[in-house]
C-alpha cells in the first residue's frame, strides 16, 4: 500500500453536470476523472480521486459552477492499493 497526501477536496454537483470535460486537463494534480455512469442527463460526470490540492483549477473552468473547493489547513494522508 503506499499512501498520497490531499491538500483539498471539491464537492461536485453531478446532477449538474452536463458532461463537457473541461475540468480533466485542468486538473494539475490529474485526481479527476469521468465516470464510467451516467447523470439524470444521461452523460458521465467528474469523479475525484485521493491527491486533490484545493487549487480551483476545476471551478474555474466549469461552465455549470458544478465545484465546490475546500483546502484543508493541514494535509491529510490516504492509504491506497496498488
Amino acid at each position: 500500500m503506499s499512501t498520497v497526501k490531499t491538500r483539498g477536496a471539491v464537492t461536485i454537483d453531478i446532477e449538474q453536470c452536463k458532461g463537457c470535460e473541461l475540468c480533466i486537463p485542468a486538473c494539475p494534480p490529474g485526481v479527476l476523472a469521468m465516470s464510467v455512469v451516467f447523470n439524470d442527463r444521461g452523460v458521465p460526470y467528474p469523479e475525484l480521486s485521493p491527491g486533490c490540492t484545493g487549487c480551483g483549477a476545476c471551478l474555474l473552468v466549469c461552465p455549470d459552477f458544478c465545484f465546490a473547493v475546500y483546502r484543508y489547513e493541514e494535509p491529510i494522508e490516504y492509504e491506497m492499493s496498488p
